[in-house]
């Protein structure tokens, strides 16, 4: 069925395959059913659904909508962050295996490079730079859940030290982010990237249309 005559879009994959997924459903104003079958799997969790049971969520078809915020660079839509530093370094390191996720978070702290960027024209100096979709609770080498994806604004988490143990935390409907680098490696939704400098973020509040399983309000 071409996508005009479709009336919702499903996706079945983890928070990279979701992204290019809800892009193309706020693209053609479709109803997007969220199916988690990923590593992690943070939007579905925040957005109510259980990550366990993919199976369970095909119950969205025909079940309530709600509009959710997405984050934007550039063109390109994200669901969750985009990480540069440490968390972008493990992004780019990560392989699937816990041991492996291990040994590339221990290389990570032994290999690590100053993390220098502007943001806003103000410079920053971290080791972990993260630009959320709405404000998380945050670990060291781990991001926590959303309370809600309907807040409007992006939160842009700076920590420092070699084992940050605080975060900077400010909140805008934009930022941009510059470097004396021509090229940031960074990490979005969790896939790997290398972006070209600067760094045009923005919050689309409520551009996605969701749909969860129960029933239509």
């Amino acid at each position: 069925m071409r996508g005009a005559e479709a009336g919702a879009l499903g996706i079945a994959g983890g928070d990279g395959s979701l992204a290019a997924g809800a892009s193309v459903a706020i693209e053609r104003d479709l109803p997007f059913v969220v199916v988690p079958f990923g590593t992690r799997n943070h939007f579905a969790r925040d957005t109510g659904l259980d990550r366990d049971d993919p199976i369970g969520a095909l119950d969205a078809f025909g079940g309530r909508e709600e509009r959710v915020d997405v984050g934007r660079l550039g063109g390109r839509l994200f669901l969750n962050n985009v990480s540069f530093g440490m968390y972008a370094e493990l992004v780019h390191r990560r392989r699937r295996a816990a041991l492996a996720r291990a040994r590339a978070a221990w290389r990570t702290l032994l290999q690590r490079r100053p993390l220098r960027l502007f943001v806003d024209g103000t410079p920053v100096e971290a080791e972990i730079l993260l630009v959320a979709n709405n404000a998380y609770e945050l670990e060291l080498f781990d991001v926590g859940e959303r309370s809600s994806v309907t807040e409007g604004r992006l939160h842009l988490y700076a920590a420092s030290g070699w084992l940050p143990r605080s975060w900077e935390d400010r909140a805008a409907e934009r930022f941009t982010i510059d470097a004396e680098q021509e090229e940031v490696e960074a990490g979005i939704d969790g896939e790997p990237e290398r972006l070209v400098t600067p760094l045009e973020f923005s919050i689309e509040p409520r551009a996605l249309r969701v749909l969860l399983p129960g029933a239509p309000g």
